[in-house]
């Protein structure tokens, strides 16, 4: 077990690390030849241009002001100028709510350190217990810890206040954040642009009609329940079969460009193979090859699109449903459409880009068998898989199985799989690695003890596993904020892509790959660290500060990437928010319950009885909080959607609604197709009190 000056030792040579890191990063952001992979966000807005340098031609590729190199840390200053209310303009809600998540962080984790280095460090100290103890090996960190409290003491009293204390100030803490959050988002909904989400709701479940399509069945029944707000709808179409054909041409194009760059380069025609990867099969010339390949999947994505669109077999029973107003829109969408339950059942529509098209083809009940199957199967089968794969890989099978469950919207499935890898990392990182082996191996040992016997178990193993923690935290933290921030990657594939692939302008455009925040990966690594900070800062709280350095730090660098590099793909405005605070609680509780089981084992009289209050006040402050501050994140108020709606008729009273409308909510597949038409009303039908039908009776 390492020492305090072993552990000294290993901070310092993280913190050389991470200047390092900080050293290679301001190299590489300052060479002209990078400046798209540091800054494409800006690019892509049409605010940056390319770097020009006058001079030699090496100044087109490499930065020779020394001057800029001496201020390589001015970057960190800036990331912390722009006000927030800018930076959401500029990023969105979802990306300064995320960060948020950093610095309620260091809100938390900050005072609980203060607190336990000023009372509970000394009262650890001072306890004396290791030291008297023959032939035991222990370390300053020991010393430090509530291990060298003796059994019995009185001493204890102090860590079950503390942990009252630490318990109030969360509650404080995540109280006004979650106040503060909802609040941003009622403000962020009400001073919003028009967008096509705000009225437009997604309807599933279409029950089937003798006499009409579904396309028919649904204006019909949206003109007779919704006579004066109905406007249009899109109904979805299954083309996912049509969007490999169309990504399989994009990926063919590349390659056309590709051997068209490389003929004008060598004044040589190219040539490659027509088997797998181009390396085996007849010998053609690459060029025509792949124009004639072109030309063929081009006349194949005709024809598949004409079929889709003329299969009535294509149409799912969903659609996008939009409507004259936001209050018809808020109305729809959080009301029951049916006498039965399990018909029309009505959703906001999710944002355009938000969509993830692949899943509405799933049939509505289909989605509860598949959730039902994926959760067995991380039951049941995944724990024994996760422990052969690298931990890296484990975000994406988890996004797999998120997808195969059919939810309708990328932000869905990222807060799905974040749900997923949390319980992940909290069972069979945490809990895997107090225990000896994983909980999953343990699983049987705890169901032959009783279950007072379980908390004391895991109780026991948390003093002994602070300095793995620490260690963790350093070498996963700061690996994690290097790989963040230095874009080793997106930098190779740019420069890659530039090589070969890019001839114009917009293909260089292209080949930047800003990236963008990814939640179902970053949220539930924030949330470990909250886990460790809350367990260990009334047991171990030397634990605490590399815990905050972390916190610190990934604030800084994710500001610094939401305002030059990432280009979010969609924009919840915050939806995720009472997952982060329930997560968060779920924390707050095993830090509880550990520490109930810890007490139990040294011979503290009534201390269960002293903690038991906690996890209930836990559990109700949760309920509470939910039912204040939940509804902004679910629901849309009518009061409000009134409120836009009339301010938009009196600045905009021309308005054409149903062509801003239109196209929104049609397939990629199809978009900037002129036979492609949506659905549309003529105004003497949309007036006419009576409603054509085909039906026969």
């Amino acid at each position: 077990m390492a020492n305090l000056r072993e552990i000294s030792v290993s901070a310092a040579l993280n913190l050389l690390s991470a200047f390092a890191f900080l050293v290679a990063f301001a190299i590489l952001r300052l060479q002209p030849i990078n400046d798209r992979v540091y800054f494409p966000k800006w690019y892509r807005r049409r605010i940056r241009n390319s770097p020009r340098r006058s001079g030699v031609c090496l100044t087109r590729f490499v930065n020779l002001d020394w001057r800029t190199y001496i201020k390589f840390l001015n970057w960190m200053p800036a990331a912390l100028r722009m006000p927030e209310l800018e930076l959401i303009d500029h990023a969105g809600l979802d990306s300064v709510v995320y960060i948020r998540i950093y610095l309620l962080g260091l809100k938390v984790i900050g005072p609980l350190a203060v607190l336990a280095f000023l009372v509970l460090v000394p009262v650890n100290w001072t306890g004396e217990t290791l030291e008297g103890v023959k032939n035991l090996a222990y370390n300053d960190i020991d010393k430090l810890s509530i291990s060298n409290v003796p059994d019995g003491s009185k001493r204890f009293w102090v860590h079950i206040v503390m942990s009252y204390v630490f318990a109030l100030w969360t509650f404080y803490v995540l109280y006004f954040e979650y106040k503060e959050v909802a609040a941003m988002r009622l403000r962020y909904l009400a001073s919003e642009n028009r967008r096509p989400g705000q009225f437009t709701v997604l309807v599933r479940n279409v029950p089937p009609d003798p006499d009409e399509t579904v396309s028919e069945h649904i204006e019909h029944f949206f003109r007779v329940n919704h006579p004066d707000s109905y406007l249009t709808h899109q109904v979805v179409y299954n083309a996912n079969k049509l969007a490999k054909l169309v990504q399989k041409k994009k990926s063919l194009q590349n390659w056309y460009t590709y051997y068209l760059n490389k003929n004008e380069r060598t004044s040589k025609r190219p040539t490659t193979r027509t088997g797998f990867g181009g390396v085996v099969g007849t010998k053609v010339d690459a060029i025509d090859y792949y124009s004639s390949e072109i030309q063929k999947l081009s006349e194949a994505e005709a024809l598949g699109r004409e079929k889709v669109l003329s299969d009535p077999k294509a149409i799912v029973k969903a659609a996008f449903v939009s409507f004259k107003s936001r209050w018809a829109a808020a109305v729809c969408a959080q009301t029951q459409l049916s006498h039965n339950p399990t018909i029309w059942l009505t959703e906001w529509a999710p944002e355009p880009r938000d969509v993830y098209w692949r899943n509405l083809a799933i049939p509505y009940f289909d989605l509860t068998i598949r959730r039902k199957s994926v959760r067995s199967f991380i039951q049941g089968f995944l724990p024994g898989i996760v422990l052969k794969i690298f931990l890296i890989l484990l975000p994406t099978i988890l996004m797999m199985m998120s997808k195969v469950e059919g939810f309708s919207s990328r932000s869905s499935l990222d807060r799905r799989s974040a749900g997923k890898y949390h319980l992940f990392l909290l069972v069979n990182v945490f809990l895997g690695s107090i225990i000896t082996g994983t909980a999953f191996q343990q699983l049987k040992t705890f169901l032959h003890q009783p279950p007072t016997e379980i908390p004391k178990t895991v109780g026991e193993s948390i003093p002994m596993k602070a300095t793995f923690f620490i260690t963790y935290t350093m070498v996963d933290g700061w690996a994690g904020i290097a790989a963040e921030i230095l874009r080793l990657v997106p930098l190779v594939i740019f420069h890659l892509k530039n090589m070969f692939l890019v001839k114009t302008e917009q293909d260089r455009e292209e080949a930047m790959d800003p990236g963008c925040l990814n939640f179902a990966t970053y949220e539930p690594k924030i949330q470990f660290y909250f886990l460790l900070g809350l367990v260990y800062s009334a047991v171990t709280p030397v634990l605490l500060p590399f815990v905050i350095i972390f916190f610190a730090f990934s604030y800084v660098v994710f500001r610094h990437q939401v305002i030059n590099v990432y280009d979010q793909r969609y924009e919840s405005g915050g939806s995720f928010w009472p997952d982060v605070h329930r997560r968060l609680l779920i924390g707050l509780l095993i830090s509880q319950f550990l520490l109930m089981g810890l007490l139990s084992t040294k011979n503290i009289e009534k201390s269960t009885i002293a903690l038991l209050p906690l996890p209930i006040l836990t559990i109700w402050f949760h309920v509470y909080c939910k039912g204040r501050f939940q509804s902004a994140f679910v629901r849309f108020s009518l009061q409000d959607a009134m409120t836009k709606d009339t301010l938009e008729r009196a600045t905009e009273p021309n308005l054409n609604l149903r062509a801003y409308l239109k196209d929104a909510y049609v397939h990629p597949v199809f978009k900037g197709r002129s036979h492609f038409d949506s659905p549309l009303l003529v105004p003497d039908e949309e007036n006419n009190t009576l409603v054509l039908t085909r039906r026969s009776s």
